[in-house]
C-alpha cells in the first residue's frame, strides 16, 4: 500500500508563518501613509511648510529607499528571519521617537529610523513566499501581501482620523510604536526562514549562504543582478505607479481634495482610502491571472495604460462628482494592482541565487516613486503659493496643485513606455 509523502509544509502553517511578516509590512505601510490625515497637525506642531511636511514624510522613504540594495543581499544571506525581528525593534523604536519629538529634526530622526527598518519587511516577505510556498502560486502569495500591506495603509485614513479626533495623533502613534516591538518578539520565536527547519520537507532546497559579508562579494553580487536589462527596466516602472498612488494617497490627495472639493479631512481620507482599498484587491487578482496567463508584459502594459489614463483624469479634471470619483479612484486603483508583477517578472530574469538581490533593487525603484514625488511635489506647491493661509497653514490654489500633479502624470507615462523593452520570461526561471 502506497502512502502519500507530503511535499511540502502544512499550508496553515505556511500562511502562519508568512502572515506574522505581512503584519510588519501592514505596520510599515501604515507608518508610509499616516503623514496624509495628519498635515495640518504637523504643520502646526512643528512650524512647517510643504516643502518642510514632504521632506518630514519623504525621511521615511530616503531611508527606505537607501536600505533596498543592503536587504537584498541581507535576505540571501542571513534570512528573513533575523532581517523582520530587528527591523520590527528598531521601527518600533522610531515610532516611539517620532510620536515623542517635540521638533523637526528628532521627528525626522524618527521617521528615518521607520523608514530603514521597515524596508526589511517586503523583500524578507519575498524571501519566506519562496520558501514557504509553491513557485506556481508566487505571483499570487506576493499579489497578497501587497493587499495586506494596503490594509494598514487603509487603518492610516479613516480609522486613523477617527482616533485622532478622540486621543491626540502622539498617543495613537506611540501605540502604534509598542505593537510592532511586541510583534518582533513574536516574529523571533515562531517564524523560520525554510520549512526544513522545522522538520517539514521544502519547495526548495535549502542554499548555503556565506559566514560573512563583504564590500566585494557585495559588489560582484550587484554587478552579476546589473548585467540584465529587465533588472534595469524594472527599477524604473513601477515606481511610476506606486509613486503616483502613495504621492496622492500618502500625503498631498488629502489637502488637494478638502482644498478643492471643500469636504471635510475624514470624507477626504475616505475617498483616498478608496485608491489603496482598490489596489489592495487588484492585486491578488493580477498576481493570479499572472500565473494563469503564463506572460507578464501583454496585461501589464495594459494595466498601465489604463492606470496612466486613471491618473490624468484624477489630477487634471476639474470637476467631477463624488460617484465619478469613486469609480475613477476605484478603477485606477485596482489596475494599479498589476504592478505586482514586477517582482516576479524580475525575480524570473536573474539566476534564483540573486532572486533576493534582484529583490530588493526592484523594491527599491518602486519606492523612488513616492521618494521624489512626495517633496518634489511640495516643492512645486510652495514655489506657486499665493500666499494665503487658513488657520496657521499654507492654502495652495488649484493651479499650484495641477503643476504640482506633472511630474507624477510624466513618470506614470514613462512607465507605459518602458515596459515595451522588456524582456518577456514567459513564467520561467532564468537558468
Amino acid at each position: 500500500m502506497k502512502t502519500k509523502t507530503m511535499t511540502g509544509p502544512p499550508m496553515a502553517l505556511a500562511w502562519f508563518v508568512w502572515g506574522l511578516g505581512a503584519l510588519f509590512y501592514l505596520a510599515g505601510f501604515f507608518q508610509r501613509v499616516a503623514p496624509a490625515v495628519m498635515t495640518q497637525e504637523l504643520m502646526q506642531d512643528f512650524q512647517i511648510s510643504a516643502s518642510g511636511l514632504g521632506h518630514l514624510s519623504g525621511l521615511y522613504f530616503y531611508a527606505y529607499v537607501a536600505m533596498q540594495i543592503p536587504t537584498g543581499i541581507l535576505a540571501d544571506t542571513l534570512g528573513p528571519r533575523k532581517l523582520l525581528t530587528a527591523g520590527c525593534l528598531v521601527a518600533g523604536l522610531g515610532t516611539l521617537l517620532f510620536s515623542m519629538s517635540s521638533g523637526f529634526f528628532w521627528a525626522g530622526f524618527g521617521r528615518l529610523l521607520i523608514g530603514g527598518s521597515v524596508a526589511v519587511a517586503f523583500v524578507g516577505l519575498l524571501k519566506l513566499s519562496s520558501s514557504w510556498f509553491p513557485k506556481k502560486i508566487y505571483a499570487f502569495v506576493t499579489g497578497n501581501a501587497l493587499s495586506i500591506g494596503l490594509i494598514g495603509a487603509v487603518f492610516a485614513g479613516p480609522p486613523l482620523r477617527f482616533f485622532m479626533d478622540i486621543f491626540q495623533w502622539r498617543q495613537v502613534i506611540g501605540v502604534t510604536g509598542l505593537m510592532t516591538l511586541m510583534l518582533g518578539g513574536v516574529i523571533w520565536l515562531v517564524v523560520r526562514d525554510w520549512p526544513q527547519e522545522k522538520g517539514y520537507p521544502g519547495f526548495t532546497p535549502r542554499t548555503s549562504r556565506p559566514d560573512s559579508l563583504s564590500f566585494k562579494g557585495i559588489g560582484q553580487t550587484l554587478s552579476k543582478v546589473l548585467k540584465y536589462r529587465n533588472t534595469w527596466l524594472l527599477f524604473f516602472i513601477p515606481g511610476g505607479i506606486v509613486g503616483c498612488i502613495l504621492t496622492f494617497s500618502g500625503l498631498w490627495g488629502v489637502p488637494y481634495l478638502i482644498s478643492h472639493y471643500q469636504i471635510s479631512p475624514a470624507r477626504a481620507a475616505s475617498l483616498t482610502s478608496v485608491l489603496l482599498i482598490a489596489w489592495a484587491v487588484g492585486a491578488p487578482v493580477f498576481g493570479w491571472v499572472y500565473g494563469r496567463l503564463g506572460k507578464r508584459k501583454p496585461l501589464y502594459i495594459a494595466g498601465c495604460m489604463i492606470v496612466a489614463l486613471g491618473w490624468s483624469i484624477i489630477l487634471f479634471q476639474e470637476s467631477l462628482s463624488l460617484l465619478q470619483m469613486i469609480m475613477v479612484f476605484s478603477i485606477t486603483g485596482f489596475f494599479s494592482g498589476s504592478m505586482i508583477v514586477s517582482f516576479a517578472f524580475a525575480a524570473e530574469s536573474v539566476p534564483q541565487p540573486l532572486s533576493g538581490t534582484v529583490s530588493g533593487l526592484t523594491n527599491m525603484g518602486t519606492m523612488m516613486g513616492p521618494t521624489l514625488l512626495q517633496p518634489f511635489v511640495g516643492w512645486i506647491l510652495d514655489r506657486n503659493w499665493t500666499g494665503q493661509v487658513v488657520d496657521g497653514v499654507r492654502h495652495y490654489s488649484l493651479d499650484a496643485y495641477e503643476y504640482g500633479f506633472i511630474p507624477m502624470m510624466a513618470w506614470v507615462t514613462l512607465s507605459v513606455l518602458l515596459l515595451f523593452f522588456t524582456k518577456e520570461t514567459n513564467c520561467r526561471q532564468m537558468d
